[in-house]
């Protein structure tokens, strides 16, 4: 497998960067935080944990609240992660072989292509910008061979925001369903939507081969729990994957699995709390890009915390992303980072975050940037 290339560049940039610009996770909170919304129980439960081993398949009171954030499931239909990247190899490890077929969506996140790519064939599909990043169901249809054993989504989507609309969400289920294939979704932005009326249903909960995956790292903005998930109605492709883990991380971190606890029974609070933030700091993006319309075209996400931007500035946007950390400490994320291996992809794009609550520092220093330098 190829690098990752996004885990590359943060190796070098995210905690020497100033101003993270680009984080794809929403304000966190201290341990002290966290406590304060548990109940009594929940606090004296956390303060007398035995730091020994947890079940692989997770803490059974943890699944069942993970469950209850799904309409269909219990909780023997979850199986706990060490975060959602261990969730995604896992689950492409266990359903994939030599001879299978892949198909994904373009732009996704990158593990979504590269890890079936080490196994078998993978076709793309692209998103398209023309038409608010959404997905043609007739390309997907005709992207499908007689090998095709699963299809990769991620909505909503890192990193455009996109949101599928409801109708073609069906559709791709319907087509899943006639053929038979496993559809993988990735849902770690659910719930933290533009408005409620165009969130979609989890596909756990309404086709049988799906799978959902979740993560406390996203939407909840606790990604340094570790703590993810995915759901599904085939207990013995859960079963599958459980063996498969024990060659990972066996099981997940016993404080981690309580703090997701409390984290999930306080969810409406931290929900709340983020969706506000995601408003208010995409009010703010929308004015500042509308400072420098020659420079930006921005397309307000549906959902999620990140966003897509295009950069129509002179020179290339790899090398004003690169510059602009250099000389201001602004760290986006350029479209090197988001090249496939599966299309011939040309965006002139940056991933943009805005689910901190220090974007005013960061977008002061880029407006200084875009100034001192005269770009125009």
């Amino acid at each position: 497998m190829r690098n990752f290339e996004l885990e590359t560049f943060f190796s070098k940039w995210e905690f020497a960067a100033r101003y993270h610009m680009t984080a794809s996770d929403f304000e966190s909170m201290s341990i002290a935080e966290l406590l304060a919304l548990a109940s009594d129980e929940d606090r004296e439960a956390f303060d007398s944990l035995r730091l020994s081993y947890t079940e692989t398949y997770g803490n059974p009171a943890l699944r069942t609240e993970i469950a209850g954030t799904y309409d269909t499931a219990n909780a023997d239909d979850i199986l706990c992660f060490a975060g959602a990247e261990e969730g995604i190899y896992v689950a492409m490890k266990v359903l994939l072989e030599p001879g299978d077929h892949v198909i994904t969506v373009v732009p996704n996140y990158q593990a979504a292509e590269t890890l079936p790519l080490a196994i078998c064939e993978v076709t793309g599909v692209p998103l398209d910008p023309d038409d608010n990043w959404s997905l043609d169901i007739d390309a997907v249809r005709a992207a499908i061979r007689p090998n095709t054993k699963l299809i990769s989504i991620n909505f909503p989507n890192n990193p455009t925001g996109a949101v599928l609309s409801r109708d073609r969400f069906d559709a791709l289920i319907d087509l899943c369903r006639e053929h038979g294939i496993w559809l993988f979704s990735d849902e770690v932005y659910r719930l933290v939507e533009r408005s409620e009326d165009i969130r979609l249903p989890q596909v756990a909960d309404v086709y049988e081969r799906g799978l959902s995956l979740n993560v406390m790292s996203k939407a909840y903005g606790l990604p340094g729990l570790r703590i993810g998930w995915i759901a599904a109605k085939d207990r013995d492709l859960l079963r599958q994957m459980e063996c498969y883990k024990h060659y990972l991380s066996i099981c997940n971190s016993a404080p981690s699995e309580h703090l997701s606890l409390i984290a999930l029974r306080a969810r409406d609070v931290i929900l709340e709390k983020n969706r506000r933030l995601a408003k208010d700091n995409a009010d703010k993006l929308t004015a500042f890009f509308s400072e420098f319309p020659e420079l930006f075209d921005w397309q307000r996400p549906d959902g999620g915390c990140v966003g897509f931007p295009k950069y129509i500035g002179p020179g290339s946007t790899d090398d004003f992303c690169e510059d602009l950390v250099e000389k201001s400490g602004v760290l986006l994320l350029p479209p090197k980072i988001y090249k496939s291996d599966l299309l011939p992809v040309t965006w002139n794009r940056f991933r943009v975050g805005f689910g901190r609550a220090n974007i005013d520092e960061g977008l002061a220093a880029w407006r200084a940037y875009l100034k001192s330098n005269q770009i125009n």
